[in-house]
């Protein structure tokens, strides 16, 4: 895989300022860091974005985050290892990915409903597509994830 682009990011800086600020904005919101972290992730996985696997697998293991965790992030669903809150950001995160072939379902949304206020919610929804944009920029671009090695140590 080639990079199509050398740097997109530096090509428009002032809409990186943007980006940035909003991600910010997003970080200050009062939702937990690995919820976030946990979404960024999910919506990475499902657009196969490999830099930004790379980068918020990355996070969460610095953070401490259990590696079963994130082995078992693709079937969420099926494991009993994420809690109530966690699962309907999970839930939001596929319908709003997806969007184009969910619609954003009611059921998805009362999950949110029951566990985010509605400041928490709207937070949560610009998450969301704050990582879509991030996921398609990069895989748009084919920007490769960095080599180093990100194990850590036992």
């Amino acid at each position: 895989m080639s990079p199509r682009l050398e740097n997109p990011i530096k090509l428009a800086p002032d809409a990186l300022k943007a980006m940035m600020a909003l991600s910010a904005a997003i970080e200050k919101s009062g939702l937990e860091h690995s919820l976030l972290e946990f979404v960024k992730l999910r919506a990475s996985q499902i657009n196969h974005c490999a830099f930004c696997i790379h980068m918020h697998a990355s996070d969460l293991r610095r953070h401490g985050e259990s590696e079963m965790r994130l082995y078992m992030l693709d079937a969420w669903r099926e494991s009993t290892l994420y809690t109530p809150r966690e699962r309907a950001a999970l839930a939001w995160t596929e319908a709003l990915t997806r969007v184009a072939d969910t619609a954003a379902p009611d059921a998805d949304y009362a999950l949110i409903e029951a566990e985010f206020t509605e400041t928490e919610r709207v937070h949560l929804t610009l998450a969301i597509g704050a990582i879509n944009v991030w996921n398609r920029l990069q895989v748009g671009f084919r920007v490769d994830h960095p080599k180093e090695d990100t194990r850590v140590a036992v």
